[in-house]
């Protein structure tokens, strides 16, 4: 065994860290740089030199131990096995993220480009030095206007969108919005997109979570926390719930607007995963001035864009436009109008149409590959729900596949942390990665759940 002076590089990193380094070091593995019997830096050490805590080493390495991927032993460190436990040739180093969907690029980045240009040549030199205001956007709010008026979310017109960062700076200005007193509480779902408590820690709000059945929100549950917490918001995602691809019943929403509209309980109703025709009526369209529509084009057209839209509630248009200006002084122009610019390209249907087959392709090859096990899903979302055979925790099936260079969302990054454990993982479609390294990671994982860890029980 031998110390080695090896550092990863982490310039490059997409996602978390600790994920970065686990990648970084099997690929140093593979291709030579560390060899069977070469120790790794010590934790501190190496996480003095890659600018990352020493938890965030300590994780890389765990995982990779735990996968039989590098050998640890008190007092002696961490290292590559002499005794491969894993066939490092075996393992295709796929760069297969299915964390977040990704878009195929089918014309939307030249049409993207050719905005920036436009924007750029055209822009009066006002636009291009002082703050944005509301007035700028007025293209895109019409574009967003016209692609969204038949949509079952109420009454609304161009003057009452509100432009943001995204969707999750969406999420957060409503908070910063509807939030008052010194500790108020937001309800989620029980297994929910991560960003709506990401948004409430950054409020200083607690979240409790409200259990499921399969029409949605369980009424009695909703209703005694609503009374128990004085619940201020409750954030959901009612056609397409992510990470779960539930869509909570037409009845159920109704019952549930009834109950928000006796306890004036706020409706946060994100419709960013949809990418077809909506399933039913958005909470707005039932009660139309406490719930608040929120959606953006990342799912659909591109994530870089970094644009969201929100239709307030009625009477809460004034001070959400305050919430956002006062945040940031607004949208640049720059955005606005490169957005108004591809939303209404008379090439853009096409995309659009032929980006939905892209996905629908994807969705068919995930179905095929893993449909023997149990998996949700909807057509025109951009991710499927797969739920764990006896033997498979969560966790640890993510780590086992991202020692094969392939990269999902467990259940528990969408759960709390004082919920119970659901082992199950979520698989976004990745349309940007050859169709043959997709389905050679659909095979990997199919082979995992073939093949759970054994376990004896006591």
């Amino acid at each position: 065994m031998t110390d080695t002076i090896w550092l990863p590089d982490l310039t490059q990193a997409d996602g978390p860290k600790y994920r970065a380094i686990e990648v970084a070091i099997r690929q140093a593995v593979r291709g030579g740089t560390l060899k069977c019997g070469d120790k790794l830096p010590p934790v501190r050490d190496l996480a003095w030199q890659a600018k990352v805590t020493p938890g965030t080493v300590a994780r890389a390495y765990k995982n990779l131990v735990d996968a039989g991927f590098l050998d640890a032993a008190v007092g002696r460190g961490t290292f590559v096995p002499e005794q491969k436990v894993v066939q490092f040739e075996e393992v295709t180093d796929m760069g297969a993220t299915l964390l977040s969907p990704r878009l195929p690029d089918l014309g939307q980045a030249d049409l993207i480009r050719d905005g920036f240009h436009r924007y750029a040549d055209t822009a009066a030199s006002e636009l291009l030095l002082r703050y944005p205001v509301r007035q700028n956007h007025r293209d895109a709010h019409l574009a967003f206007y016209d692609a969204s008026k038949d949509f079952p979310i109420g009454k609304f017109s161009p003057d009452s969108v509100v432009i943001t960062h995204g969707g999750q700076h969406s999420i957060v200005m409503i908070f910063q919005t509807v939030l008052k007193g010194s500790s108020p509480v937001v309800m989620v779902d029980e297994l929910t997109y991560a960003g709506f408590r990401r948004a409430a820690e950054l409020c200083r709000a607690p979240t409790v979570s409200v259990e499921w059945d399969e029409e949605g929100p369980r009424l009695d549950k909703f209703e005694r926390l609503v009374i128990d917490h004085g619940v201020q918001i409750y954030a959901t995602c009612s056609d397409v719930m992510n990470p779960t691809a539930m869509t909570t019943s037409l009845k159920r929403r109704q019952e549930i607007a009834k109950m928000c509209r006796r306890y004036g309980v706020h409706i946060i109703d994100d419709d960013s995963y949809r990418n077809g025709p909506f399933i039913g009526p958005s909470y707005r369209q039932y009660v139309p001035e406490l719930a608040w529509y929120t959606t953006s084009p990342s799912k659909s057209i591109s994530a870089a864009l970094r644009i969201g839209f929100v239709v307030p509630p009625e009477g809460h248009l004034n001070a959400f436009i305050r919430s956002v200006t006062f945040n940031s002084f607004g949208v640049p122009t720059a955005i606005t109008s490169v957005y108004a610019y591809v939303q209404n390209h008379p090439e853009m249907p096409a995309i659009l149409k032929s980006t939905r087959a892209h996905m629908a392709d994807r969705m068919r090859m995930a179905l095929n590959v893993l449909g023997g096990y149990k998996v949700r899903w909807q057509e025109n979302v951009p991710f499927i729900w797969l739920e764990l055979p006896d033997g498979w925790r969560s966790g640890e099936f993510c780590r086992s596949s991202e020692a094969q260079g392939i990269f999902l969302k467990s259940a528990e990054e969408f759960g709390p942390r004082d919920g119970r454990r659901v082992q199950a993982v979520r698989i976004a479609l990745n349309g940007g990665i050859a169709i043959e390294r997709f389905e050679t990671a659909l095979r990997w994982l199919r082979d995992l759940l073939d093949h759970p860890p054994e376990r004896i029980t006591v």
